[in-house]
């Protein structure tokens, strides 16, 4: 037996459907409880070899966004060279950052050479530590959407410079930078699909070996 009700099992299902890769914030600062309720959801996340290799910085000062913001403002031109005709056309329509306006942002990193863990379970597969950042952002992302909160994934970045001009160690690698603030709305879809870039597979594709 499950100790979760079916209503919990719907109310996540619907908590999955409705979170969003948001790009468009209001301004208004979001409250530091709620933000940290957020953050201790990566306390709770699992990692490879319990390492627990996630590093995360709050960008805040005037300068270090400045420097985020130009360093995707120049990746992001480099991106629409390589695009022709029409889908060119399209993909400078897109809304891809929400950095301008966005009251929070978070530069998340994997630590490779954390000695936490020992190296369990990252000897032949080292990316694993990597995955289990990922694992951790989604534990947030899904709480920030339970506040009514938007966060926005930007990966139209230069890795290597924005390691540089936050100054982090050699080791700690770019997994994610995060926007986060109140959306400007909900939207009932993902953004990418209205504007017909993509559409979502309605079903998933299953293989047997």
């Amino acid at each position: 037996m499950s100790r979760f009700s079916s209503d919990f099992q719907t109310d996540l299902i619907e908590l999955m459907r409705w979170r969003r890769d948001v790009r468009r914030f209001r301004p208004d600062p979001v409250d530091e409880a709620v933000l940290r309720a957020c953050l201790d959801t990566f306390l709770l996340a699992p990692s490879v070899g319990l390492s627990e290799p996630w590093r995360v910085i709050r960008v805040n000062s005037p300068k270090a966004r400045a420097a985020a913001l130009d360093n995707f403002t120049k990746a992001n031109d480099q991106a629409l060279g390589g695009y022709e005709g029409e889908r060119a056309q399209l993909y400078s329509r897109l809304k891809l950052s929400g950095m301008e306006i966005a009251p929070v942002h978070l530069a998340i990193f994997c630590d490779e050479s954390t000695e936490k863990g020992a190296g369990l379970g990252a000897g032949t597969m080292p990316e694993m530590r990597r995955y289990s950042v990922v694992g951790a952002i989604t534990q947030f992302w899904l709480m920030a959407r339970a506040h009514g909160l938007g966060v926005g994934w930007v990966s139209i970045l230069d890795p290597a410079q924005l390691s540089h001009d936050l100054d982090v160690p050699d080791t700690w690698q770019l997994v994610g930078y995060l926007c986060v603030g109140w959306p400007e709305a909900d939207n009932d879809a993902p953004e990418l699909e209205h504007e017909g870039w993509e559409v979502r597979r309605g079903h998933l594709p299953l293989e047997t070996r």
